[in-house]
């Protein structure tokens, strides 16, 4: 061992004359680690929200989506799809058709999103289908036989139904259910403002639907105001035969989806436009790469509260110390081997500090993130536990960080150290 680092550790674990040395010391250890712990916490979390809003977005929904500019819709839309699904880097491709609608049951009633699939080909560019909780989304397949109507059921019961005289299937996210208070196997009434026209003006068009699966995928949006059906069902709630308002697509590198979305866009031919999921959620991430870096100078204030402690308890050792040093120096000891000394002291603090400053973090961010034992409201924050996703990355910054800071402090407490005279100091001893 070094001379510089072998006084130093000395220093640090010797007894002191005065108490409040050693105490304003574990103060200063607690304080690196509390605040390197809370940073990585911190940044775990961001990272976690990130993350999991990232996932759950791209799950729930298509990385490009292909549209027509004009507002009519997309028509002949069979040999279009099957075209763009060849377009270079473009793994899967499904058609959709979007419409607001009212959603009731009894005296409750919501506005929901329909969105009218081909089941087989809507999980292969979306996995929502694949959320479901309670029932099964299997009956959304063209194939699936659908129950019966109640035999003498009347009123409401008694709305158009589709020629195998069945309610047609529906599958609706679980805050929506709750709102209408619908479960699995329940009749939902319909009702769509694109009516039809009457000899008394244009009257909503209706339409009962059986739930056959409630999908849970932990984002509001989705889960309070999305609902599926089969594309020819909602095709003829919309009163649009044989059209779509969007293909969605998945594609091989997400990262260059508006790249690809471009490329889509030239092969679909004039008069389409292009979206992706950067576009669409580019202010969702602007904000929380914005609170990443907001929470990292808050909580590093922390770390900067406790490198001030460890300026305190150096100067204080070096007071305590000025015979000490004084002999050692008249031994031949130089001054920059003194301050070489209390440097070193003051990287041990940081590192004994930081070490368990990023223990305890990650050890705090593995239980979160594990347990899931902190939940948040949906409504507010579109995820229903909070999300921890520690990464090695952000340990080593927080580490570099916490002992630059803590290294800093050092220099003027080290520097005092060696400016001290022997022949000054010992002159009263």
């Amino acid at each position: 061992m070094r001379f510089e680092l072998f006084v130093a550790a000395r220093y640090l674990r010797a007894k002191r004359r005065q108490a409040v040395v050693g105490v304003v010391t574990s103060i200063s250890i607690a304080g690196v680690a509390a605040g390197v712990a809370a940073l990585i916490i911190a940044l775990a979390i961001t990272n976690g929200m990130r993350r999991d809003l990232q996932d759950k977005l791209l799950g729930a929904s298509s990385q490009v989506d292909l549209m027509r500019v004009a507002a009519d819709g997309i028509r002949d839309w069979r040999p279009l799809v099957e075209r763009l699904r060849h377009v270079p880097h473009v793994t899967a491709a499904a058609p959709g058709l979007y419409g607001q609608v009212l959603v009731s049951r009894g005296p409750h009633a919501g506005f929901a999103l329909i969105k009218g699939v081909v089941p087989a080909e809507e999980l292969t560019v979306s996995n929502l289908l694949d959320s479901v909780t309670a029932g099964s989304a299997r009956e959304l397949n063209p194939e699936a036989q659908p129950e019966p109507a109640k035999p003498g059921a009347t009123g409401a019961d008694t709305l158009p139904l589709p020629v195998d005289q069945g309610y047609p299937p529906l599958v609706m996210g679980k805050d929506l259910a709750e709102q209408i208070g619908a479960q699995a196997g329940d009749t939902v009434l319909i009702t769509s403002p694109q009516g039809e026209l009457t000899p008394l003006g244009l009257a909503p068009k209706y339409q009962r639907f059986r739930v056959v699966g409630i999908f849970h995928s932990g984002f509001y949006q989705y889960d309070s105001a999305m609902a599926y059906m089969r594309l020819s069902d909602a095709q003829r709630l919309f009163s649009e035969p044989d059209l779509l308002s969007v293909i969605s697509f998945k594609v091989d590198d997400m990262e260059r989806a508006p790249q690809i979305g471009t490329a889509i866009e030239q092969a679909a031919g004039k008069g389409f436009m292009s979206t992706n999921w950067i576009e669409q959620n580019r202010p969702l991430f602007r904000a929380l790469k914005e609170e990443q870096v907001v929470t990292f100078i808050v909580i590093a204030l922390i770390v900067i509260v406790a490198a001030l402690n460890i300026l305190i308890a150096l100067t204080m050792m070096v007071m305590e110390k000025t015979r000490d040093i004084a002999v050692l120096m008249s031994f031949g000891v130089e001054p920059g081997q003194v301050r070489r000394i209390f440097l070193l002291q003051g990287l041990l603090i940081s590192l004994i500090g930081t070490a368990l400053g990023v223990a305890l973090g990650y050890l705090a961010s593995w239980a979160g993130g594990h347990y899931h034992f902190i939940h948040l409201s949906a409504e507010v924050y579109s995820i229903d536990t909070l999300p921890f996703a520690p990464r090695p990355l952000d340990g080593l910054i927080v580490s570099v960080v916490s002992i630059g800071i803590s290294l800093l402090v050092t220099l003027y407490p080290s520097a005092a150290a060696a400016r001290i005279l022997p022949a000054d100091a010992l002159r009263y001893e």
